[in-house]
């Protein structure tokens, strides 16, 4: 499982913005104004040595009344839950009630605590973090999260406790997790999810009632298939942050978002008589972050008229462009229709984002797109593309090599993807291009001559000479 870390402080220390930080996004509304955040956000953290979930949340100052309490609440169920509690404080603002009422929540509530001394940009560390010794929660760490200062060390401390060093597992045990194909369900609420797997298994395994909000944790389930093993992984419902009250719902996201982070595929689930909504654009953008092998699923699409089949299609190439590689299926979980076709949709993509490139094969193909259609100018010079490798899998990572390769516009990207997914065959999975710099030997190197350049001057001194 993937660990979880919280913010937590008064409103106002810079949560949202090291939110941001770690998560390397835009995702959380960050201002100079006191409780912007009144609900939690939930993002992947890509700042440290190992992933894990990172939630901020709303800023605690003792005393509040209505929806502050609300807050206040959501906040002790953070530092019950999650797995690390980031205690943050303002180190120019210095020490206060609201931070001594904080601190007492974590003593009281979290598994474990780190505090971080936020704004402390050009200040000296000993000197900001003397007073917040009194919290009584270790020692603190002075950082910057608008600029990334001693951002690294404080995920790099926080994170040690989570780091596999054990190297025990041997081949056979990997051997035997490529053989269990992982697949989470996902989407919204009461899309059908339980039914869809159900169906899948052939029985009743998971509860189904007519209520958004069934499922509460993720309950993963294995299963034989014509001879492989699967193991799938139904999930609680996730919905827009304004619509989950319950707190229990609230960590339902969490282990969904986990649920993802595990499989290997994932399926998910759209209700075709609602539509493709803000909440479904969101989870799918999530996905696809994340890298995992795809199938679009349309549930509950018998009942619906043919002008109405249309605008879900329409709705779909429309609101979900990026995910032009994925598998879309359509089928209605109560009565069977197409479910059949599900696993075969999750074996493509899996074989997708599983396979193997030859050097030789990627190389070749890059060339021949530059060929097809030449990358543009830079100042006058032609952007070069070498050679191509493969760097990973699942999803597959195709590393190019060349000269001012960083330069190079988004669009002649996504064509590169394109060709690329259409020579390897790379439907259900998404595809991630790194890109890798010749270096130029005389790079800050000021007044160095060419081989060409030194024999010739050596001539024209010898002339000098005589």
């Amino acid at each position: 499982m993937l660990p979880v870390i919280a913010l937590i402080g008064r409103p106002n220390v810079g949560k949202s913005t090291l939110f941001n930080r770690l998560t390397r996004s835009r995702d959380a509304l960050v201002a100079d104004y006191p409780g912007l955040t009144r609900d939690r956000k939930y993002g992947f953290g890509k700042l440290g040595p190992i992933p894990y979930l990172v939630i901020d949340t709303g800023g605690v100052a003792g005393g509040e009344e209505g929806i502050e309490e609300a807050m206040v609440d959501q906040s002790i169920r953070a530092l019950q839950e999650t797995d690390v509690a980031i205690i943050m404080v303002d180190g120019r603002g210095g020490l206060t009630a609201a931070d001594q009422h904080v601190a007492e929540l974590a003593r009281k509530h979290a598994k474990r605590t780190w505090l971080a001394v936020n704004k402390t940009e050009g200040l000296e560390s000993a000197i900001a973090n003397s007073e917040f010794h009194a919290l009584g929660l270790g020692e603190p760490i002075a950082i910057s999260a608008a600029h990334g200062d001693r951002v690294g060390a404080l995920m790099e401390e926080v994170l040690e406790a989570f780091v596999v060093t054990d190297e025990g597992e041997d081949e056979e045990d990997v051997a035997e997790d490529d053989r269990e194909l992982r697949i989470a369900i996902v989407g919204r609420p009461n899309v059908g999810k339980s039914t869809l797997a159900n169906r899948i298994l052939g029985e009743e395994r998971l509860v189904v009632f007519d209520q958004p909000g069934t499922t509460r944790d993720s309950v993963a389930v294995p299963f034989e298939r014509n001879d492989r093993k699967y193991v799938l992984i139904d999930t609680a419902g996730i919905r827009r942050k304004a619509r989950v009250h319950e707190a229990i719902e609230k960590f339902s996201i969490v282990k969904a978002l986990q649920a993802i982070e595990q499989a290997e595929v994932v399926i998910a689930v759209l209700d075709a008589q609602e539509g493709v909504t803000e909440q479904d654009v969101s989870l799918l953008g999530l996905i696809m972050e994340r890298g995992r092998a795809l199938v679009v699923v349309t549930n509950k699409w018998d009942g619906l008229s043919a002008d109405q089949r249309k605008k879900v299609r329409d709705d779909l190439d429309r609101r979900l462009p990026f995910l032009d590689f994925a598998e879309r299926i359509t089928i209605s979980a109560l009565h069977g229709t197409a479910v059949g076709d599900l696993l075969p949709a999750v074996e493509r993509a899996y074989a997708a984002a599983m396979r193997d490139m030859s050097t030789a094969d990627l190389t070749r193909e890059l060339e021949s797109a530059v060929i097809a259609h030449a990358p543009p100018m830079v100042r006058g010079r032609r952007i070069k593309m070498r050679y191509a490798h493969q760097g990973g899998r699942n999803p597959p990572v195709i590393v190019i090599h060349g000269n001012q390769t960083d330069k190079l516009p988004e669009a002649y990207r996504r064509y590169l993807v394109h060709r690329f997914r259409k020579a390897f065959k790379l439907k259900g999975t998404p595809v991630r291009l790194a890109f890798k710099k010749g270096k130029n030997p005389f790079e800050g190197r000021r007044n160095v001559l060419t081989p060409r350049q030194e024999r010739k001057r050596k001539r024209l001194m010898k002339k000098v000479k005589k």
